[in-house]
């Protein structure tokens, strides 16, 4: 009993620093051009 005091704040923290950590990638715009990197291999620049 005593063990799931000690992981149940853990297990929240943890899941709170993965949502703050996927909240600041959403906000920054690291998902603003999925598609460019796929197409940019197709363009040959030569």
């Amino acid at each position: 009993m005593t063990g799931l005091l000690f992981l149940l704040p853990v297990a929240l923290l943890l899941g709170g620093l993965g949502l703050a950590a996927f909240l600041w990638s959403l906000n920054s715009g690291q998902y603003d051009d999925m598609d460019g990197a796929a197409e940019r291999i197709l363009v040959d620049d030569d």
